[in-house]
């Protein structure tokens, strides 16, 4: 049978059973809700459990999990495309679904998938929610924040950002303090040890070689300023959440968006 004789058969198939399809004006709220860094919309659509509802969900393969393997790879795909159109850079966008990707990729169960769809659904939100605040941030502050963030692994200076932003240390530092909340220095060390906790969860890395992945000035230093941060060591972090379950990470990203 040729494969466009195959296909009208299965589309006759589909219609007269009547094969259900989630509505794409449904499917687009969605989409542009994370986008637009509507948490709350966001938070309810996971909560009412709408992407593995099998009665929207089309018929991609008879098996399950490979199923919905395919729908993720959908939404990661059309989700990131979305949040471009709404401001987010290219190449992050892209490298966040490359990620997530391959994080499903090595889940072996639907409610893995789903708790990962939640997690990459209110992340990608919450990027974006910041993206937007940003928005409202003065130029300076803008370019210092994507600075420190093209640089998390190197050491970052006040000196070097005020050279680069050619200002004075001191008005860096009170415009800063001013407009984030916190100082340079503090949020440069905050933003090492989020990405930190993301390698003591998801690989290999030995505490000592993240600490000089991200330019710590020693492996005693790195331990010290996680502990601050964190509340316990690397080593009690790795062991409480490395390739935990999804469902704690997605608590905690809760608990982040809503602070």
């Amino acid at each position: 049978m040729s494969w466009s004789n195959e296909w009208y058969r299965s589309e006759f198939i589909k219609h007269e059973i009547r094969e259900p399809h989630r509505a794409i004006e449904k499917e687009f709220l969605f989409y542009n809700a994370v986008a637009n860094g509507d948490i709350e919309f966001v938070q309810k659509d996971i909560k009412d459990k709408n992407f593995t509802k099998m009665e929207d969900m089309g018929v991609l393969s008879e098996n399950k999990l490979q199923n919905l393997r395919y729908h993720f790879a959908i939404f990661s795909a059309m989700t990131t495309r979305c949040c471009v159109f709404a401001g987010m850079e290219q190449d992050k966008a892209y490298n966040l679904s490359d990620y997530y990707i391959s994080r499903m990729d090595k889940c072996k169960t639907l409610e893995e998938i789903s708790d990962l769809h939640d997690i990459m659904s209110i992340d990608l939100c919450t990027q974006m929610m910041k993206l937007k605040k940003s928005q409202i941030l003065s130029k300076p502050i803008v370019l210092c924040i994507n600075y420190i963030y093209n640089h998390i692994h190197s050491r970052i200076t006040l000196k070097e950002l005020a050279d680069y932003l050619k200002i004075s240390e001191s008005y860096l530092s009170k415009l800063f303090s001013k407009e984030m909340g916190t100082s340079v220095s503090k949020f440069i060390l905050n933003e090492k040890i989020e990405k930190a906790k993301n390698l003591l969860r998801y690989s290999d890395l030995s505490i000592s070689d993240i600490s000089n992945y991200y330019s710590f000035s020693s492996e005693s230093h790195f331990i010290q300023v996680f502990r601050q941060n964190a509340g316990l060591t690397p080593c009690k972090y790795r062991s409480q959440h490395f390739r935990a379950n999804w469902e704690e990470l997605n608590s905690e990203l809760y608990s982040k968006v809503s602070k």
